[in-house]
């Protein structure tokens, strides 16, 4: 069954707007794990206005599933954290410094020689690489090409489009799938997935391994309870 990695990002962008502590974006992680999430996301950014780097030392420290960090690994305080940290997986996403949220792929042929360079230093280090592409079959076969270990598609595209022609938006994303399954690699997704459309997705591309969902699934918990949303959610990976 595809794993849910609960992205608290949110619970840390909430934390922020009034100083303290509340909500513990720890036990936020340790409660995604206890309401059975299958691992915890967290995107920590360079101004530090949601996840802060010592959260990610503090989750670190108490997951007991697995520990996912996305971001931009051109920022060498990020690769730092990263190496210090040794989470099970990294998520390398080509985000511009001050970026609201992510909004593309990479161009893993422009930058092959970059991402294969940056994906050795982590899996030398032990940790599973991912890479976040578009639904391109070309961005697929390139990264491919880097050595990753997985590649996560961006799903905004899909979540879009599901709402006129759920059809023709799921397309794509089947044929990238496939191309990442015909070539060996892990594959992962996220990014305005919900209860609306995260089924279908997953119905149709059966072998993904993992989604990562954050905005949707706290906005939910908001008024569904957060062991009730985690719960949900799960249900419509099976």
């Amino acid at each position: 069954m595809t794993k849910l990695s609960v992205n608290i990002n949110k619970f840390a962008t909430l934390r922020n707007s009034r100083g303290g502590n509340n909500p513990d974006v720890v036990k936020a992680a340790i409660d995604a794990e206890r309401f059975g999430a299958d691992g915890v996301t967290v995107h920590p950014r360079p101004d530090e206005r949601h996840i802060r780097y010592e959260d990610v030392r503090n989750i670190k420290k108490i997951v007991t599933t697995e520990f996912n960090i996305e971001g931009n690994c051109s920022e060498q305080k990020f690769v730092d954290l990263v190496l210090e940290v040794k989470p099970h997986q990294v998520t390398l996403v080509p985000d511009a410094l001050g970026q609201l949220t992510s909004d593309h792929g990479w161009d893993t042929i422009k930058h092959k020689d970059y991402l294969t360079d940056i994906i050795k230093v982590f899996k030398n280090a032990g940790i599973r690489v991912s890479i976040f592409v578009d639904p391109d079959i070309k961005m697929v076969e390139g990264a491919a090409a880097t050595g990753t270990d997985r590649i996560e598609l961006y799903t905004e595209g899909y979540a879009t489009a599901f709402l006129e022609n759920k059809e023709k938006a799921i397309a794509p994303y089947v044929a990238a799938a496939e191309k990442a399954k015909a070539l060996g690699i892990g594959l992962n997704a996220g990014h305005d997935l919900d209860l609306n459309n995260l089924q279908y997705f997953s119905k149709h591309i059966p072998w993904l391994d993992e989604v990562s969902i954050g905005h949707a699934l706290v906005c939910d918990a908001l008024y569904m309870g957060y062991e009730n949303t985690v719960q949900l959610y799960k249900r419509q990976l099976m």
